[in-house]
């Protein structure tokens, strides 16, 4: 029984290390949420307003641009897809990339062909492990994504929305991330960024624009639309992928904080069971020593008895 108690306090205090690592980790991730959350709040009226700028342009001119006008006959697109660069964060990880897996099969669907844009170790670790070729990948920001970053991910991606079909461009540019709802909500989504559609937040805002106005508004391009459009178009991209990394990064430690809450729960959990074990067994083992040395006792007055007869 002794070997058996001291296997428990051996567990016991592991477990309790591990309690303390994971409670370390759920209170940071807590702390880290709060400003992933104002980074969100504070990034999305711009990119909506963006949107329904582009939208306005597009509107008052009759000119074909990639941002605006949806190929006759798609053949190529390309799909960015955000992940994380650590994991223990419970399902967020394959989560998007399911959506990433599930908005590809539905190009192919099309007959599309697919480049494939990863962002986080995770997603290219599982590109990698399968042996599939990816087009472009970022790692080592996706904690704390600045507008920096989501120039460098959107530059690869305006240049080959630029670019011809037939020389390696795409006719299409798709993004996979998952969407911060809530503290306790977080929705992996699949968006087209280009050609533009209006999300819901975006036509709200156009509508609201428009409300109330008979005539609609007549524009002039100084130089012209087309050049309009080409300065509109990388900020626009830019400002879509900055918004979707930062909804990104405050998923993921929203799920980290989860995760860790789940797993110190566990390991109280754990301690109990185990101390509970613990305690059986060092009862057993004062029950085993008073029933030795009853039976010692025992035994040495029957021997006493014996020789005095």
């Amino acid at each position: 029984m002794g070997a058996q108690l001291r296997v428990y306090k051996r567990r016991i205090k592991s477990v309790t290390a591990t309690k303390k690592i994971t409670r370390a980790m759920e209170m940071i991730a807590a702390s880290r949420i709060v400003k992933a959350q104002r980074r969100v709040a504070a990034s999305k009226p711009y990119a909506d307003e963006l949107t329904v700028a582009v939208s306005a342009v597009a509107q008052g001119s009759d000119v074909k641009h990639p941002l605006t006008t949806e190929a006759d006959r798609p053949r190529r697109a390309a799909v960015l897809l955000i992940t994380s660069d650590r994991g223990l964060a419970g399902a967020y990880n394959s989560n998007a990339i399911k959506a990433g897996e599930h908005l590809t099969s539905e190009l192919v669907a099309r007959g599309l062909e697919v480049d494939t844009y990863v962002v986080g170790r995770k997603g290219v670790s599982y590109y990698s492990f399968r042996e599939r070729g990816v087009a472009q990948t970022w790692t080592g920001f996706t904690d704390n994504p600045t507008y920096a970053d989501a120039k460098a991910v959107a530059a690869p991606l305006i240049e080959s929305i630029e670019r011809d079909a037939d020389e390696g461009g795409v006719d299409e540019i798709h993004i996979a991330f998952t969407e911060f709802e809530s503290m306790m909500t977080q929705t992996p989504r699949e968006r087209r960024l280009l050609p533009l559609t209006l999300d819901k937040s975006a036509e709200e805002s156009a509508e609201t624009f428009a409300k109330g106005r008979d005539v609609q508004p007549l524009y002039d391009f100084e130089p012209s639309a087309e050049q309009v459009l080409d300065a509109l178009l990388p900020r626009y991209v830019e400002s879509r992928i900055y918004n979707a990394l930062l909804q990104a990064a405050a998923s993921k430690h929203a799920a980290t904080r989860r995760a860790m809450k789940s797993a110190t729960d566990n390991a109280e959990d754990m301690i109990k069971s185990l101390g509970r074990l613990a305690n059986a067994a060092r009862q057993s083992e004062i029950t085993q020593e008073i029933s030795e040395i009853v039976g010692g006792a025992s035994a040495l007055a029957d021997a006493t008895a014996g020789s005095e007869r």
